[in-house]
């Protein structure tokens, strides 16, 4: 393994636990009913999951396509396949929890904490949960595509 796949991995890697506590912050904070300070923070969080999801797909697929194994293993193996679509669905989920976060900016300048109805804060909170469920079973995927589980061709 060179230095620079040793780099990429541990920058893959890092982003991935950062946007998984984003995310775990994201649910903490959208537990009760969000203060100013909590939605000041989720905003801050949601940036920073963000900025993490793009760079764990931007440093994941240059790996792919320079270290590891090979484009072609990647591109033939189950596991992988269905982390990138996985990834792509928690990415189509995360809009919602986002573009309701953004809404807030208007009531947060003023220094006020957002009025959020329960019921869209029990939608944000089932988001939340199906996204890190999502991250769960993107990591189940992970381990199996490092295996060579479910290669194909």
């Amino acid at each position: 393994m060179s230095a620079a796949s040793a780099l990429f991995a541990f920058l893959h890697h890092a982003a991935a636990f950062t946007l998984v506590a984003a995310l775990v912050g994201e649910r903490v904070l959208t537990k009760d009913q969000v203060t100013l300070v909590d939605a000041r923070r989720i905003l801050d969080l949601d940036r920073v999951f963000g900025i993490a999801a793009g760079v764990v797909f931007v440093v994941g697929m240059v790996r792919v396509a320079f270290f590891e194994k090979g484009a072609t293993y990647y591109w033939h193996s189950a596991p992988f396949i269905a982390k990138l679509s996985l990834f792509a669905i928690v990415g189509l989920l995360s809009i919602y929890p986002t573009r309701t976060f953004l809404s807030w900016r208007t009531a947060l300048k003023k220094g006020e904490a957002p009025a959020v109805s329960d019921d869209r804060m029990r939608t944000i909170r089932l988001v939340l949960r199906l996204e890190f469920a999502g991250v769960i079973l993107i990591i189940l995927c992970a381990a199996l595509m490092a295996r060579g589980i479910g290669t194909f061709g």
